[in-house]
């Protein structure tokens, strides 16, 4: 009876020993998969800070990306060590708690605070759901809630949770504040398409060469004008050439009744003078 009760404790704490290990938190293995948080885990690491996060049985870490860490990765140490652990918030959140957030602030507790060094709530987050947009902030009075929760990384239910925010959190004493980054330039609508004209056609190449040729404002002429008289006299005008013409008509008709008369009355005198004298 004593060695059945002996086996049994024994397996108890086996499966005691192999569940503790399968829910242990560790950080950097929970890291080690994502490369653009590979600053993050270095600085955890710098500021001794990874065995005390990995002691903990439930924490989210609120994850910043290599390029958003950068503002605050060259500050002293100790300054970077207390900004980092109120990165680092005692209780689990991932994407499906989160957005179950009702529009209202929720009080987090960080591992700053269980240090005993907080004051005036430097060591408590706010966390404000707005128009479906998660934020984060110091709970300090009158502090901005700027750091936008992005993605779930990484989760392992109730006891370790990595959620990716848009920003450091710099609580009132513990530092100089990061500045917001400013949003992405708007880009501006596609200019609209030149409407087609379909009233005029477009000359062809002879006509182009015309009105390349006159001078500007001129129209193009369309036919050229008559070359000058050898007399040096003007040319007519194209309008008054067809008066010209008829005119010259006219002249070339053959002579009228009226003339004909007079001729043949003018013969018979010279004739009647001519027998005259022939009688004399």
């Amino acid at each position: 009876m004593g060695l059945k009760a002996s086996s049994s404790l024994l397996c108890l704490a086996i499966l005691l020993g192999v569940s503790s290990l399968v829910s242990a938190v560790n950080i950097t293995r929970a890291l080690e998969k994502y490369p653009e948080f590979s600053t993050m885990t270095e600085l955890f690491a710098k500021t001794e800070l990874t065995p005390i996060i990995n002691k903990r049985q439930t924490i989210t870490v609120l994850a910043l990306s290599n390029d958003a860490i950068g503002s605050i990765s060259g500050r002293p140490e100790e300054e970077l060590k207390n900004i980092l652990m109120n990165h680092v918030v005692l209780d689990y959140y991932d994407e499906l708690k989160l957005k179950a957030l009702k529009d209202k602030t929720t009080l987090l507790t960080t591992l700053y605070q269980s240090t005993g060094l907080g004051q005036q709530q430097n060591g408590f987050l706010n966390c404000s759901k707005t128009n479906g947009k998660i934020f984060f902030g110091s709970a300090v009075k009158g502090a901005p809630l700027t750091a936008e929760y992005i993605t779930t990384v990484f989760r392992n239910p109730y006891n370790l949770s990595v959620v990716q925010i848009s920003m450091p959190i710099v609580a009132p004493g513990l530092g100089a504040p990061v500045k917001v980054p400013p949003p992405p330039p708007m880009t501006s609508p596609p200019a609209p398409s030149p409407k087609k004209s379909g009233a005029t056609p477009a000359p062809g190449p002879a006509e182009e060469e015309d009105y390349a040729d006159a001078p500007p404002g001129a129209a193009p002429e369309t036919a050229p004008a008559p070359a000058p008289s050898e007399d040096g006299s003007p040319a007519p005008a194209p309008e008054n050439a067809g008066k010209k013409k008829m005119a010259a008509a006219d002249e070339a008709e053959p002579p009228s009744s009226a003339s004909n008369t007079g001729l043949s009355f003018g013969a018979v005198l010279v004739l009647g003078f001519v027998a005259s004298f022939a009688g004399l």
